[in-house]
């Protein structure tokens, strides 16, 4: 028995879901996704969707979570988005964007220049005396997800300073230094 995939998504007002036979496609006021399908069936009942399974077999079992929560994702980002902000921390750790190109100095001999999907909305954040901060922002999940984990691989946070490229938020594991 599947806990997730059994609750019903509900689909809130100016979204709308059109369930083809082999893909979903959700559209919303901030764009619209597709997401292809199988071993599930969606049905609507006033206003929400619920998803069933076709059989009992092991593969089944496993999509229906993962499609339950793959279109709960695609309603809330059409609706609503999302949004991820990473944090610099580092002296002389800087960013800036022209457009949709990052430019990133984190210690190497060299800027970074990163192209970000047009899907992605991104904005820099610099404020004297405070970590900069790049913020992302997109109708899919699953992107914004990607491209601030691609942009954290640049310089992961270290254990002993924690200098690096962080979510903001996240909790870093610190390690003791040397012991003279």
């Amino acid at each position: 028995m599947s806990r997730v995939g059994n609750n019903p998504v509900a689909i809130p007002e100016g979204v709308t879901v059109d369930v083809q036979a082999d893909k979903v496609i959700v559209k919303g006021k901030l764009g619209e996704l597709e997401q292809p399908y199988d071993g599930v069936s969606f049905e609507q009942v006033e206003g929400d969707i619920i998803v069933k399974r076709n059989s009992e077999s092991k593969d089944h079992k496993s999509k229906h979570g993962l499609y339950r929560a793959l279109l709960a994702n695609m309603v809330e980002g059409v609706s609503n988005g999302f949004t991820k902000e990473l944090e610099l921390v580092g002296v002389g750790y800087r960013a800036s964007n022209q457009g949709q190109q990052l430019d990133l100095a984190l210690g190497f001999s060299h800027n970074i220049l990163f192209d970000i999907a047009p899907e992605v909305k991104v904005e820099t954040i610099s404020e004297k005396g405070k970590n900069p901060i790049i913020k992302l922002s997109s109708h899919d999940k699953q992107l914004v997800g990607f491209v601030a984990a691609k942009i954290r691989s640049f310089r992961k946070p270290e254990p002993y300073k924690g200098k690096g490229v962080r979510f903001v938020g996240e909790q870093i594991r610190r390690k003791a230094g040397k012991s003279a």
